[in-house]
């Protein structure tokens, strides 16, 4: 069985990684930590997880995570760099949900997250785990970097173009809509329910933390520079990102087969028959990215939909998956919940 801890258990991306850890057949919950929860029990908090997950939240100071295989973070932008590499010297693997080791620009990173890096070593040797791109990398590291959910589905969305040299790398465009509980669990007025629901808004458009992650995954696959214009937006959904991304044909390409062949091997990853209007219903809770691909009027436009439950494949779903290649077990271990409907 593989020793997990979890640090900063109390957000939405926390009890998503608890409820599908409980779930996994090869996984055991060793310590799960909150300073300010430090003693209560998880059930309390969250009580769909009654009978399932029986610990206590633990102060992260007396929690046995050397004594853990893997530690996840479920933390703030900031707090993994500042422990990580006590973990890594003791031997254990650590698994990032947020940002701290995703942008290997230093530099670019702290001028985005407006903070000085705490452990510029560790970014060096981290792995960007995004699985069907860097599966090979994922496999021997000791950090992963765990992208955002943004970057996934942007990401998933544009790569067969990008590795077929069959799109102009300047001019791409994603128009992403996101629901709220990708803001996290934190008390913040643009998220009330009185200002969220029966709205729409676009967010961030000057620039937003999730640009340069997108620009560096996609620039590295392609070999060249790439230039996008990203535009989030905050939709009345508490899950899911649908992505909307556009480019322009360099050759002529059959989309459909591209996509298809692309993809056939990924269990994650599913290209929806031509035509398709994939919705984010329909990976509502499970580890699922959907794609469709179109061609508008026959022109030298092309329009991919990416969608995919943030909280899931955008962050803690993917997360055991990265866990699953780390150890060496089948990727969907632990991960074939069906979307919810409706």
């Amino acid at each position: 069985m593989i020793k997990v801890g979890i640090v900063g258990g109390t957000g939405y991306t926390g009890v998503e990684l608890l409820r599908l850890l409980a779930q996994h057949p090869e996984a055991h919950l060793e310590a799960i930590t909150s300073r300010k929860e430090a003693g209560m029990a998880v059930s309390d908090m969250f009580p769909n997880l009654r009978g399932r997950v029986n610990l206590k939240f633990q102060d992260p100071a007396e929690a046995p995570l050397h004594r853990c295989d893997v530690v996840f973070f479920a933390t703030p932008n900031g707090v993994a760099m500042q422990q990580a590499k006590a973990l890594v010297d003791a031997g254990v693997k650590v698994i990032d949900l947020a940002a701290d080791f995703r942008i290997k620009d230093i530099p670019l990173w702290e001028k985005w997250y407006g903070m000085t890096h705490a452990c510029p070593e560790l970014v060096a040797e981290a792995v960007y785990a995004l699985p069907e791109i860097n599966r090979s990398e994922i496999k021997g590291a000791r950090v992963i970097a765990n992208p955002g959910c943004y970057p996934t589905a942007v990401q998933l969305g544009f790569m067969p173009l990008i590795e077929a040299g069959a799109i102009e790398l300047q001019g791409l465009v994603a128009d992403c809509k996101s629901g709220v509980s990708g803001a996290g669990r934190k008390a913040e007025v643009a998220t009330l329910f009185s200002e969220a629901s029966d709205n729409f808004k676009a967010y961030g458009v000057a620039g937003h933390r999730h640009l340069p992650e997108i620009v560096q995954g996609l620039s590295r696959r392609a070999g060249a520079s790439v230039g996008l214009t990203f535009v989030p937006h905050l939709t009345p959904l508490i899950r899911g990102i649908h992505a909307t991304l556009y480019a322009r044909l360099t050759k002529e390409v059959d989309l459909q087969a591209l996509y298809e062949q692309h993809y056939a091997s990924e269990y994650f990853v599913d290209v929806l028959p031509a035509g398709g209007h994939p919705e984010t219903r329909s990976v509502r809770s499970a580890n699922f990215c959907r794609i469709a691909v179109h061609r508008p009027q026959g022109g030298d436009t092309v329009v991919i939909l990416s969608v995919i439950d943030n909280l899931v494949k955008g962050a803690a779903g993917q997360a055991v998956q990265n866990m699953n290649i780390l150890f060496g077990l089948p990727e969907a271990t632990g991960l074939q919940q069906i979307p919810i409907l409706p």
